[in-house]
């Protein structure tokens, strides 16, 4: 190849990431806040080596069909991919990574800043003062006025032991609470380590005083929290979700918090975003909602920009990509631009 390999980013990330891949690649960066039309990608993709994308972008086969005659990687800022058709892209040799690993501690503390919010209902007390609420009532303390939650030996159900469930988990242990937990795999080490005990699905949802989710979006965990799980919760339960939207069907816990199933929701994640600020789960005080903001840190987040850069200047190297996530793809094409 003579000349820079095209990247094409979707989305203006930190300056000093910029400037480490034009060291690499002759970059265009989409310039808007909101993400590229497919059209636009598609139509930046037909002319480019490689491309720096979010989950917001769909890199599908029919994308990645078109243009795996010149693209060669897909890096994704975000521990998920299930935007990227996975193996579509490994048929057509196409590297697809991700960046795994960093974002741990951002999202486990905004999980507990979500639990914390609902069971102190701190986003209602807040309201309560700023909208003269609380000076209506004429009076500074009441026994009986914003009654919350504590945490201390109450049971934390984790759905999904990976990193971020444990660090929840650890958290939550110094809260003085039970650890419950429910994974693909039991985790000897975790049970030994924090006293986490293991539970089937139903046994998790069941004993749970907060029900916190930590499982990656797949056919089998899309929907995996719908109407007969939450009827299966606790009456007092309280429902935390920073994973991924579709893992909880939304119509299902519409119903389950307007019926009294459940005490609450905090939500990270919906199955549709952004949400409507009409959507019926605005209306509820007893639930807390957060525009998809775990990973939302300065530190977190510029190391899951420089992550994704690595990877693009590890292929450029002809080195295999730190985090690659098609292993196979190496067998049809190897790493580099070269042809």
């Amino acid at each position: 190849m003579s000349g820079k390999p095209r990247l094409f980013m979707t989305r203006k990330v930190f300056d000093e990431v910029i400037d480490r891949l034009r060291e690499k690649f002759e970059v265009e960066v989409w310039d808007r806040y909101q993400p590229p039309p497919y059209e636009v990608l598609l139509e930046e993709a037909l002319k480019s080596d490689a491309l720096y994308t979010l989950l917001t972008d769909k890199i599908d086969c029919s994308l990645l069909e078109k243009a795996s005659p010149r693209l060669r990687i897909v890096a994704q800022m975000a521990v998920g991919y299930d935007n990227i058709d996975v193996e579509c892209a490994t048929k057509y040799g196409v590297y697809v990574t991700n960046t795994p690993g960093v974002l741990t501690d951002a999202v486990a503390e905004l999980t507990w800043a979500l639990i914390l919010a609902v069971t102190k209902r701190i986003v209602e007390a807040d309201v309560f003062v700023r909208w003269g609420e609380w000076k209506r009532l004429e009076t500074g303390w009441h026994p009986m006025m914003m009654l919350g939650v504590e945490l201390k030996g109450k049971t934390l159900g984790i759905l999904g032991m990976g990193r971020i469930g444990k660090r929840v988990a650890e958290i939550g242990k110094a809260f003085g609470m039970k650890i419950i937990y429910h994974s693909r795999k039991r985790k000897e080490d975790v049970e030994k380590e924090l006293g986490a005990e293991y539970r089937s699905l139903e046994d998790l949802l069941k004993e749970s005083d907060i029900l916190s989710i930590h499982v990656p979006l797949s056919p089998e965990t899309k929907h995996l929290i719908g109407e007969k799980e939450l009827r299966m919760m606790k009456p007092t339960a309280i429902l935390i979700n920073t994973a991924r939207g579709p893992v909880v069907d939304t119509e299902a816990l519409v119903k389950a918090l307007r019926e009294g199933w459940i005490a609450g929701a905090g939500l990270d994640v919906f199955e549709e975003e952004p949400l409507d600020p009409n959507h019926p789960l605005t209306a509820f005080k007893n639930v807390v909602l957060a525009p998809h903001i775990g990973s939302a840190t300065k530190e977190t987040r510029m190391k899951m920009a420089m992550m994704a850069a690595e990877n693009l200047i590890a292929f450029s190297e002809g080195k295999v990509p730190p985090n690659l996530v098609n292993k196979d793809v190496v067998k049809i094409r190897p790493p580099g631009f070269e042809d």
